[in-house]
């Protein structure tokens, strides 16, 4: 207890200014002193947030002993600038419709940091689409002003565009609330208690929410209801568990139920339920296999006279493992027919009906993985994603597929549909050229006018681009431009017209509209117009600092191509280079930027919290070594079992290449990470401890051997420390053998030879990466004397993502490296 309470105290609110989070000591010994010193400067420092523009200063009329006054100025000068980047919105979703008019409509949902309430703060944004004077131009005539989803947990258009479902989650016992909206007013409301449902899944993942056709019928993923649980007297245990609870009994515990890891935790069973808009009754469709989780609902056309819902499933044998990050979880699409409802109208009637279970269909026996499914207009095919290469491999991502079902038209359903490969897992693409599927989700409409042609985005090496697939001729074509180091990622389509945002690291977003355009030569060609649009309009002093960065994306060689098993993994891996245009001589300070996964992406896009160091007058190197996506399965493959080895080996090769450029200076190099780019990060100042003069480090993996025994996913352990055959040696009772092995990969081995100054950021709440890793670490560290900082955030997960503590993160990583960094 005295651990949590001591490093409770180290996450201050960021209002308070985070630079006094202590350096990592022994918390017991000097949690009191820290306890003293925090609440003075407390009690002395004001602090002013003024929303408008905004601006944070802060008075400090006393420090706390070691924070000098030069210190503090430089925490209040970039927590200025910081918040100007903070608070750029994301576009998130995009839907459109035709107005009676027939022109188009276009809805954005978008989301902004909100830093004060520390949340997410949601809205929707539209605009009508008008063709201009010639066929180069678009028109948006935007609505005055966004309207903010308050409460709303998700919105969901219907088929047509003419009603939208708002779903509004319950933070405690109360019920969920389901809202159907019509043109100008709320038309149905519907409060469905926990004792029929818990709260409906909104996370990307599990969440599946669909209307069918005829817009009567909403299906869609919520937590099965609440278990029972023993009654407990103080004559011993109740029979019946009766639901009653008062001061002369309590509720018992109950057996323990897996979850499904990270991000998850707390939440109950995913399960399937209809809603039948009109009535307002709700079935929970008990499929026949009990222990599936089930997850990305849609309603398939009709079969005669049955109508089926397709959905994805997945086994929790032999355990639930973390599954947020991780496509190699097993996993199958399943039909079942849609429960029946009766004609009585009871806008009451909110209970489940379902007595019996609804025997399934798995529709992709013949493959391990099968998620994201979406039928054609026509209904005639059935189209999925699947990550097989990542569930047969036990790698967490890898490159993934597409497969197209024939869905049957004759009013039989079998077990064996057949299973077509529209785009097949690529191994190896030279010369740039198309490097295979990167990507873990469909547009909820993602076809074009023809039926047959879907639009995805995906990652292409370092950029996340744009393309068409045919699903009957498995023809691929790239949609955003091929000659730029831009990224480009699809909202939505108008008709046979693309709505997408294009930006680059320090490039802010923009909104960009695609079509086609004939050619003599009737090559396929598209128009790219800008759209002007009121969302992302950043301070002055931000667009100016911005402006005059500029970014590349390098080819680095594989220096030692003799170990290289495969074609694939002795290509040139890439890194992108963020600097401004040199001015004579002068190099700015370089930070090592690294994702990671490890297998992920650091893409070309905005970036926030990377744009803001480059603002700050840092050069960024953002290395994406081999094992990452985006560069064929072959080169993914070569890290499993050489992590801490290749992947370290890659880094210091891509900074050699541009410090042999003269575009770096090798006395002024920082290095950052998170994740298992913090497993780099501490790799790197142990191995290297010569290259890098200041390091940070975001929940990093420090110590296999003990975050096996702690992680959500302790598979990924034994895979990224033994390769492949990790999977077959995975077991809940690591050997003596497998310790040692695990420990010589990690980056502890080498904690005796770190001498750079490194600042931690920890998650308490993480699954993941437990923080119990990365302050082992620190410990060790200050152990040997050196300068090193520790920050835990009590409420966060993995990412780090809440908005006050992604805003304390980056405010104390940018005044650390500047610190050190002169």
């Amino acid at each position: 207890m005295a651990l949590a309470s001591t490093y409770s105290i180290g996450r201050i609110n960021f209002l308070r200014l985070p630079l006094f989070a202590t350096a990592a000591t022994a918390p017991h010994s000097q949690s009191s002193q820290f306890l003293r010193a925090t609440c003075l400067f407390s009690r002395k420092l004001s602090t002013s947030l003024a929303m408008d523009g905004s601006k944070i200063s802060a008075v400090v009329e006393e420090f706390p002993s070691g924070i000098d006054p030069a210190t503090e100025e430089e925490y209040v000068e970039q927590s200025k600038l910081l918040e100007e980047f903070t608070k750029i919105p994301n576009f998130d979703k995009a839907w459109t419709f035709k107005s009676d008019s027939g022109d188009s409509v276009v809805t954005f949902s978008i989301s902004q940091a909100n830093l004060l309430a520390n949340k997410k703060r949601k809205y929707t944004l539209s605009a009508h689409i008008s063709e201009g004077n010639d066929d180069s131009e678009v028109n948006f005539k935007w609505t005055p002003f966004p309207v903010e989803m308050v409460g709303i947990s998700t919105i969901v258009p219907s088929p047509a565009g003419s009603k939208f479902l708002a779903v509004r989650n319950p933070e405690n016992d109360s019920p969920v609330q389901l809202e159907i909206w019509s043109a100008g007013q709320l038309e149905k409301e519907f409060h469905i208690p926990q004792s029929v449902h818990g709260s409906i899944y909104t996370d990307g993942w599990f969440e599946g929410i669909s209307w069918n056709s005829n817009e009567t019928y909403i299906a869609y993923i919520a937590e099965e209801p609440s278990p029972s649980k023993p009654t407990f007297t103080l004559s011993g245990y109740q029979k019946g568990c009766s639901t009653d609870k008062d001061s002369t009994n309590w509720k018992g515990q109950g057996d323990f139920k897996e979850e499904w890891g990270e991000a998850y935790a707390g939440k109950r069973q995913p399960a399937l339920f209809v809603v039948n808009i009109d009535s307002g009754e709700v079935k929970h469709v008990k499929i026949s296999e009990h222990s599936l989780s089930l997850g990305q609902v849609v309603w398939a056309p009709s079969i005669g006279e049955h109508q089926y819902l397709v959905f994805v499933g997945w086994s929790p044998e032999p355990r639930k493992l973390g599954m947020i990050y991780c496509y190699n979880r097993p996993c199958a699409l399943y039909a079942v027919k849609a429960p029946e409802f009766g004609s009585e109208v009871n806008e009451h009637k909110l209970k489940d009906e379902s007595k019996e279970d609804f025997p399934i269909y798995n529709l992709t026996q013949n493959i391990s993985s099968a998620f994201s499914p979406r039928f054609s207009p026509d209904g005639k095919s059935l189209v999925f994603l699947s990550a097989h290469s990542s569930v047969n491999t036990g790698a967490h991502s890898a490159t993934n597929s597409l497969h197209r079902i024939d869905w049957p038209r004759d009013g039989k359903l079998s077990f064996s549909e057949t299973i077509v490969d529209v785009v097949p897992v690529v191994h190896w693409a030279e010369d740039d050229l198309f490097p295979g599927l990167y990507s873990h989700g469909l547009l909820a409409n993602p076809w074009f006018s023809d039926g047959h042609t879907i639009i995805i985005t995906t990652i292409w090496r370092s950029r996340s681009a744009i393309v068409s697939i045919d699903i009957l001729s498995g023809e691929v074509s790239c949609v955003s431009p091929d000659h730029t180091d831009y990224s480009w990622n699809v909202l939505a389509l108008d008709g046979d017209n693309v709505i997408a945002v294009r930006s680059g690291p320090v490039t802010i977003p923009g909104l960009k509209y695609g079509f086609l355009i004939e050619t003599e030569t009737k090559d396929v060609v598209w128009n790219w117009v800008d759209v002007l649009n009121p969302m992302f309009n950043c301070s002055t002093k931000a667009r100016t600092l911005l402006s005059n960065i500029l970014f590349s994306i390098l080819k680095i060689p594989v220096k030692d191509v003799s170990n290289c098993v495969t074609k694939g993994a002795s290509e040139p891996f890439e890194a992108i280079f963020v600097a401004p245009l040199p001015k004579g001589n002068e190099l700015k300070p370089l930070i090592v930027n690294l994702h990671g996964g490890p297998h992920s992406t650091s893409t070309s896009s905005f970036s926030k919290s990377l744009a803001f160091l480059a603002a700050v007058g840092f050069n960024l190197l953002i290395v994406n070594y081999r094992g990452s996506l985006g560069f064929g399965e072959d080169a993914l493959q070569s890290l499993p079992g050489k992590i801490g080895s290749q992947d370290v080996n890659d880094v210091l090769a891509a900074l050699d290449h541009i410090i042999d450029q003269g575009l770096a200076n090798p006395a002024k190099v920082a290095v950052l990470g998170g994740s298992h780019g913090g497993f780099l990060t501490t790799h790197l100042i142990g191995q290297a401890p010569d290259r890098f003069v200041a390091a940070a480090a975001r929940n990093p993996v420090c110590n296999l051997a003990l975050m096996v025994g702690t992680s959500d996913i302790p598979d990924w352990c034994y895979v990224e420390c033994y390769g492949r055959e990790g999977k077959n040696y995975f077991t809940e009772a690591p050997s003596a053998e497998h310790l040692i092995h695990l420990y010589h990969m990690s980056p502890i081995r080498h904690v005796s030879n770190v001498k750079t100054p490194t600042i931690f950021l920890l998650g308490a709440k993480d699954l993941r990466v437990p923080f119990s890793n990365g302050l082992q670490f620190a410990r060790a560290l200050k152990e040997k004397g050196v300068d090193t900082k520790v920050i835990v955030f009590p409420d966060d997960k993995h990412p780090i993502d809440r908005p006050q503590s992604d805003f304390e993160s980056f405010l104390n990583i940018c005044v650390w490296f500047k610190k050190y960094l002169k």
